[in-house]
């Protein structure tokens, strides 16, 4: 895993860390209909609980001097079909990675770490 990416310019170097590449897409993912939420695990739960944002919850990423890979940890809504949504969320990460960073993303993984049901109103709740 790098530490960012240095592009060369006439006034200097553009570095664009890790963390930039992870929200990107965090956020790309999330835009997907479909996807419920990223899934953090223990340490995205510990991090919320602290009460820190952290938006790159549920992404890892490998950054190269002109490549990246992205690994993705979601959850996904019930009644969604489960290969429309991967791909739509590969294609959707794909592109916002390229346009923002000009990288080029060798993969995007999907990994579904569960399913988001709808919560349902018992009779005592709907009674007022």
């Amino acid at each position: 895993m790098g530490e960012g990416r240095n592009l060369p310019s006439e006034l200097g170097v553009v570095r664009i860390a890790d963390e930039v590449v992870s929200i990107i897409s965090g956020l790309a993912a999330t835009e997907v209909d479909g996807v419920a939420s990223m899934s953090g695990g223990i340490a995205g739960g510990i991090a919320e609980a602290l009460g820190r944002k952290n938006l790159s919850k549920g992404v890892k990423v490998e950054v190269g001097e002109e490549e990246a890979a992205v690994d993705l940890y979601l959850i996904v809504r019930y009644g969604s079909r489960i290969p429309d949504v991967a791909w739509a969320v590969q294609e959707n990460v794909k592109k916002a990675i390229e346009n923002m960073t000009g990288l080029n993303v060798v993969r995007v993984n999907v990994h579904v770490q569960g399913v988001s049901f709808p919560q349902q109103k018992t009779e005592e709740e709907g009674i007022k």
